[in-house]
């Protein structure tokens, strides 16, 4: 069974084996999570993500998938990208949200990867509502069989890491 932990601060500064980002379907770099990782990773990430668009994802990265490459820089081995679903108050999103996190331990688990640190996805620019989001996010990591040990959700700041700490109160 995967422990899960939180923490509240910064995604790229943890030290596990794969860090979960919430990418946009260009894969190619954005805002938030996504360009910290980026700018934090260097080049090579963006470099491997070219290669997966010249390649496999010639359209993106779909809604609900997840894709590993290089960490770069970062202190782990891998970043997962996933891209999560925009608020649109329709249930059928509430599954693709769900995926992100059941597709990025598929990945992980493909990879051999332990531990996992995960952010909460779709908070931010795409405005899911956050005490959903977190419900999403936990039952999906519990119900998900994986061999990693660990998943992190790395929460940026008090409100969120409380919104997902109270849902193992």
């Amino acid at each position: 069974m995967v422990t899960i932990t939180f923490v509240q601060g910064n995604i790229v500064e943890q030290h596990v084996d794969a860090i979960v980002n919430a990418a946009n379907s260009s894969l190619l770099g954005g805002g938030g999570v996504d360009g910290a990782i980026h700018r934090a990773g260097g080049p090579a990430i963006l470099d491997a993500c070219r290669d997966l668009r010249a390649s496999h994802y010639g359209k993106g990265l779909a809604t609900g998938k997840a894709v590993a490459t290089p960490a770069g820089r970062l202190p782990a081995q891998w970043v997962i990208h996933t891209v999560g679903p925009v608020w649109r108050n329709d249930p059928a999103d509430s599954a693709l949200l769900a995926s992100c996190y059941s597709e990025s331990l598929r990945v992980a688990d493909g990879l051999g990867a332990k531990t996992v640190a995960f952010p909460a996805i779709s908070t931010g620019i795409f405005r899911w509502p956050l005490e959903d989001a977190a419900r999403i996010a936990i039952e999906t990591v519990r119900e998900t069989e994986t061999s990693v040990e660990e998943v992190r959700f790395v929460l940026f700041d008090e409100r969120a890491y409380e919104a997902f700490a109270a849902q193992v109160r």
